[in-house]
């Protein structure tokens, strides 16, 4: 039964300093939901016996069948230490890769962290991400050695080696955050030194920073994770026990006599007891001395585990209730099961709820400790500093800091994602239970009726005879009258009602209270000139372009108690709730306030990049309308998920992974549409680039110059009367009119310029939007740029020209000669302006200050060879792919007039034809497709997209695990055996277009010994060529018609082509003879 009523809670949100919101983070499979079942059975919410089997967090049917956690979700749990009572927010978040976006939602909410680690299987990959997330958001984390019972009854280590054993994965865990700190200070001692320096003085190439010394300054004592300090507990939450340090200290401090203090310090580490002179010394691995965590806590453990599992000897187990003073209940004690008995033991002695809330209490931040370096990054959005933003604005910071829940204080709330829960759950759609009076009255008034219609069935039968002869038509309207109704019902009863999952961080929010809804590129101080800034009736479909705010009023709030919802009055400064009545003023996240001057909060980052989409469409086709709906409401209730229409006309959908996206269609399917779908094939993206010509060929032979000539690919098909290719790749080609000649060059940039491009994706954009309002005004401007902005491209500017050094000879003078990037203006594609009678300003000139510069001439059309250079790199030759690490250098633009004159030193000549006329139309389509028949003159390669893979897996099973990854184009590129197991670690690479099945497929090989990891990791060139053609016999061996193997890339661009319509080079089988048998011939 539950502990804690709705108002006691309701008490306890008006305490900041005793409110706790936490997380718990871990990789897949670790117990973060066991654990979080120990503590909500520790409320009376569910059973004890419960705890671990129900998954109370996991609400809905798919993650119950899978056994995985997709949604996360919250609960409020009250805990009473040293009388005094606290309210724990609690977030139970998911561990698999494909749901990293809802561990972002979670983490900006809390102030703090509890990671779980399974100490079987140490750090994983996603261990790893969680730490990061929670460094980046400056969440204090504290941590759960889970799973320790499979060290005693699988890996049958005995208590020396477990402790061995917990040193070597606590290493590993302060690893991963040693790294983290480290970069940490390194990039903020860099933008010190950067700003402490004169930037308009020259920086020496040569100069030479010390990065250890932030290092050296910075304290970190508090950083690591170390049990003397009470900030990890050693559990195993599906036996229900859990402990800290402090707990055995407290145990043993009375029997041996040593102050509690000096125990909390030695009981971990290399420490033991002397017996002679019972003082405790350093040096036990030197003298061969138990160390008293093993004396002390894990052989006590490990004694009860041998006595009731292996053994279960009845006496002794006895013995042991006895001297712990513990209580089994008789049912316990009659169970013949052995686990039973143990976790009634265990639970009751070392439970694990007080150990993992106490630790919780103690050594997480209160709301009221929220640091001032969270609030700035908070605030500051898009590179901007607080001291940029008006005065207003920056005294939110003090309201932050103090909490205040006060009525004059502005509200300011922070709505990290929408999530749908049925009408029929929400409280005041959910039946109260009736009373004794309540069910007498009821039973009354249904006998009553029930004597009334046998009354008026005796009475006026033969009325109801003849009115069904004559059919009324006013009977017929009431049931359709009374059919629609019933429907209206059902559709409110059984509909969807989208929740904003928020907190609060200053002031107070009630029922019927109008807030500002601000988007992610509002800037308070132009709100607070403008003076009206929002319109009541304006929602995230209709409000106007450049507008940024709306207002909502909240319809209600509510207490999330994992699938249940409770109705409050208000909610103060501190705490996580929900919110209902935002559903037409959210798209996913956004910042709400009571006051215009408070920033757009900064927007979350994602781990997993969305990457595999499918196309759907409904199987009926009246049912469109339904499909649309749907996917706007798909696209609001999940944070990571894209729908889009391409230009086709496919409605698509893009998710992280492949369970992300089965939830999501299922979703579509039974909640969000209703209708019966058809789901396309998984929608691969590729890419198309450009590399150095191959010294070898598919079958590693040697290109020499005679096989070369033989090789070549026959350009005659490219060729016509106003196109030319030069032997060396050279592209002229004119325009319809034939009044302008483009000189085009396809060369492959180098790898490390295409993976910066990659990376700086958003700087590139910036860039962008500077440079053509500096094209458009004819002055340099970047104001709007905060100095932090304009270092970060500096840097940038910086870190290119130092790859194009490294590069060679031939790239080093090409930084100022970039003309745009693409495609869509900030890609990894470059184009270069190599005409000598153009000298075009540079693209980094709008970064500079006081810089005179005069048009060029052919100034005119520049935007028009801009747009074709985007068209040709979105879309590339093989099959209709974006580019990528692709430069064209332009080195020739002839222009003439309509009397065939040279006219491109004169600008009144080019004036002569009209800019938006047929010309400008003509120039774009000339550069695109001069440059793509310029890509098509170089060697040609595809580029996939690839998963890191990583597998955990025994011996016994590493040949079939190896066998798929090698069926699906795999490729191993680490294997490693843990150390003190049997547990195999592989790190592999796998194409995204092959992964789609793999990880029910290797389960299926492996017998469920091995389940992978699938993050995304980078694109990689398809090795081979898709337009080789086999000569030889040995090729034709290898590689023809009937050989075993295939050309991989040429399938993958023949299965893009063929989903997209265009044309594909297929042999059809025209006469075909069937097989005739033996028995046909008779």
């Amino acid at each position: 039964m539950r502990t804690i009523k709705s108002e006691h809670i309701a008490t306890l949100q008006h305490n900041p300093a005793n409110i706790r919101n936490i997380c718990i983070l871990a990789h897949v499979d670790h117990g973060k939901t066991t654990i979080a079942d120990s503590l909500i059975a520790s409320n009376g919410i569910i059973s004890q016996r419960l705890a671990g089997k129900l998954r109370y967090m996991d609400s809905r049917p798919d993650e119950q069948m899978r056994g995985i956690t997709m949604k996360s979700s919250a609960i409020s749990l009250h805990y009473k230490n040293d009388n005094s009572d606290h309210l724990i927010n609690l977030i139970d978040s998911p561990g698999h890769v494909d749901f990293s976006s809802e561990v972002s939602t979670a983490v900006r909410l809390c102030d703090g962290a509890i990671i779980v680690v399974d100490v079987v299987e140490g750090v994983c990959p996603q261990t790893h991400v969680v730490l990061r997330q929670a460094w980046l958001e400056n969440i204090k984390p504290v941590l759960v050695l889970n799973k320790i019972d499979r060290l005693i009854t699988e890996l049958k280590q005995s208590p020396m080696e477990a402790h061995l054993h917990l040193q070597q994965i606590l290493e590993q865990v302060n690893a991963v955050t040693g790294t983290l700190f480290a970069s940490d200070v390194m990039e903020k001692s860099a933008n010190k030194s950067n700003g402490d320096q004169d930037t308009s003085q020259p920086v020496s190439v040569d100069q030479v920073y010390d990065w250890s010394a932030g290092l050296e300054e910075t304290d970190d004592s508090n950083l690591y994770f170390s049990p003397d300090q009470g900030n990890v507990i050693f559990a195993s939450a599906i036996d229900g026990w859990g402990f800290s340090i402090s707990h055995f200290a407290d145990m043993y401090a009375s029997k041996l006599g040593i102050k509690v203090d000096i125990l909390r310090k030695t009981l971990w580490g290399d420490f033991f007891l002397n017996s002679k002179t019972k003082r405790i010394m350093k040096g036990a691995q030197n003298k061969g001395k138990k160390p008293l965590f093993v004396q002390f806590v894990l052989e006590n453990v490990w004694s009860v585990y041998e006595t009731v599992l292996e053994r279960r000897d009845k006496e002794k187990t006895e013995k042991i209730v006895k001297s712990l003073n513990l209580k089994i209940s008789a049912r316990d004690a009659r169970h013949t099961d052995p686990k039973v008995h143990l976790h009634a033991i265990l639970s009751q002695w070392i439970p694990l709820s007080k150990a993992v809330l106490s630790m919780v209490v103690d050594k997480l931040p209160s709301p009221l400790e929220i640091c001032e370096e969270r609030v700035e990054k908070l605030m500051c959005n898009a590179g901007r500093r607080l001291d940029s933003l008006p005065q207003q604005t920056q005294e939110l910071k003090k309201d932050f800091l103090a909490c205040d829940a006060s009525p004059e204080k502005p509200t300011v709330i922070y709505i990290s994602k929408m999530f749908t829960v049925e009408n029929k759950t929400l409280p005041q759609n959910r039946q109260r239970p009736l009373t004794h009076e309540e069910i007498q009255q009821r039973r009354e008034i249904a006998r009553q009726r029930h004597q009334e219609k046998l009354a008026a069935m005796a009475t006026e039968g033969s009325e109801e005879k003849q009115a069904e002869d004559n059919g009324t038509s006013g009977e017929n309207t009431f049931e359709v009258a009374i059919n629609t109704d019933k429907k209206e019902k059902e559709e409110d009863e059984f509909g969807e009602s989208f929740i904003a999952f928020a907190r609060i961080f200053s002031g107070t929010v009630k029922k019927g209270q109008k807030l500002f809804i601000l988007g992610p590129k509002h800037d308070p101080s132009k709100a607070l000139l403008q003076g009206k800034s929002a319109v009541s009736s304006e929602t995230i479909h209709k409000i106007e372009s450049g507008k940024h705010i709306t207002e909502a009023i909240i319809n209600e709030v509510y207490l999330l108690m994992g699938k249940e919802l409770e109705s409050m009055e208000e909610i103060p400064a501190g705490n996580i709730f929900g919110i209902s009545g935002f559903e037409d003023h959210v798209l996913k996240s956004a910042t709400a306030s009571s006051t215009v001057a408070c920033p757009a909060f900064t927007e979350l980052t994602f781990e997993a990049a969305a990457i595999v989409r499918v196309a759907v469409e409904p199987k009926h086709p009246a049912d469109m309308p339904f499909l649309v709906k749907g996917l706007k409401l798909l696209n609001q209730a999940d944070p990571s998920v894209e729908t889009l229409i391409q230009e086709s006309g496919e409605h698509v959908v893009i998710a992280a992974g492949e369970v992300h996206l089965e939830r999501c269609l299922d979703d579509l399917r039974d909640r969000f549409a209703k209708i019966e779908m058809s789901v396309s094939a998984p929608i691969v993206p590729f890419r198309e680039t450009v590399i150095p010509p191959p010294k070898v060929d598919m079958v590693n032979e040697m290109i020499d110059c005679e096989n070369q000539v033989q090789r070549v690919k026959d350009f005659d098909a490219l060729k016509d009367e106003d196109t030319e290719i030069t032997d060396d790749g050279l592209v002229q080609m004119k325009t319809a009119n034939r009044l302008c000649t483009m000189h085009v060059r396809a060369l492959p940039l180098p790898e490390q310029v295409t993976i910066l491009l990659e990376n700086n994706t958003d700087l590139i954009k910036v860039l962008d939007s500077v440079a053509t309002v500096t094209n458009v005004s004819g002055k340099i401007d970047n104001s709007r740029l905060t100095s932090q902005m304009l270092e970060k491209l500096l840097e940038f500017k910086k870190s290119l020209g130092n790859a194009f050094q490294e590069a060679g000879k031939k790239w080093r003078n090409v930084l100022d000669q970039i003309w745009s990037f693409g495609p869509r203006r900030c890609g990894p594609n470059i184009l270069l302006n190599r005409i000598d009678d153009y000298k075009r300003p540079s693209i980094w000139e709008c970064l500079e200050r006081d810089v005179d510069r005069t048009l060029s001439g052919l100034r005119e059309f520049d935007n028009s060879v801009i747009s074709g250079f985007q068209m040709a790199s979105l879309a590339g030759p093989m099959c209709e792919e974006p580019m990528m690490g692709v430069c064209f250098a332009i080195e020739g633009w002839e222009v003439k007039d309509s009397e065939g004159q040279n006219g491109h030193n004169s600008r009144n000549d080019t004036e002569v034809i009209d800019r938006y006329g047929p010309f400008s139309g003509q120039v774009i389509s000339t550069v695109k497709e001069s440059c793509r028949v310029a890509f098509q003159t170089q060697p040609q390669r595809l580029m996939a997209a690839m998963y890191t893979c990583d597998v955990q897996t025994t011996a016994e099973v590493l040949g079939r695990m190896y066998a798929v990854l090698n069926k699906r184009n795999g490729r191993v590129q680490q294997e490693e055996m843990r150390e003190g197991s049997a547990v195999f670690m592989v790190k592999a690479l796998l194409p995204v277009a092959e992964s789609f099945g793999f990880a029910e497929e290797i389960r299926k090989r492996t017998s469920g010994q091995a389940s992978p990891q699938l993050f995304f990791s980078h694109w990689e060139v398809v090795a081979s060529d898709p337009f080789w053609v086999p000569s030889t016999d040995e090729e034709l061996l290898h590689f023809g018609e009937k050989a075993d193997s295939e050309n991989q890339a040429r399938r993958y661009v023949d299965s893009v082509r063929r989903r997209k319509g265009l044309h594909v080079e297929e042999k059809i089988v025209e006469h075909a003879e069937k097989q005739r048998t033996l028995g046909k011939n008779k």
